[in-house]
């Protein structure tokens, strides 16, 4: 018998160490934007629920309904932007992001809770900078 599935604690403690990023939780007012099928420009405001360097979970102040992989705009309302927790690529304006994961659905609505996004960036920008010590020794 697989554990995985006669042990269901042993199932999420797995998924919970398949994350990318470290997680924090973070709530700060954004807006996501995006082009919806027919072009026409939408956004909505969201509040972020937690956040790493390289995704996000968000969820929606209306009901709406973006699709699974649609690229979105992402950014933190300026009032947010000091917060010490906010991972640097977040305090300096927009990101590129992709919908990986659709939240459970709201009952009252039909539309998702909340949104997981991944942070398209460039992993230059997360990694640190080489020291100069390091550069110079090779």
């Amino acid at each position: 018998m697989i554990e995985s599935v006669a042990n269901p604690q042993s199932a999420k403690a797995e998924r919970r160490q398949t994350r990318i990023g470290d997680r924090r939780k973070v709530r700060v007012p954004g807006r996501l934007t995006w082009r919806d099928a027919k072009g026409a420009l939408r956004f909505v405001s969201v509040v972020t629920r937690d956040v790493s360097e390289v995704d996000a979970f968000v969820e929606c102040q209306v009901p709406t309904s973006i699709p699974l992989y649609r690229l979105v705009h992402f950014q933190v309302e300026r009032s947010g932007r000091d917060c010490p927790e906010l991972p640097a690529v977040l305090q300096h304006g927009r990101v590129l992001s992709a919908v990986y994961r659709v939240g459970p659905y709201r009952q009252s609505t039909g539309t998702p809770q909340g949104y997981a996004l991944r942070l398209l960036i460039d992993p230059a920008r997360i990694a640190p900078a080489p020291s100069r010590a390091r550069v110079a020794a090779v």
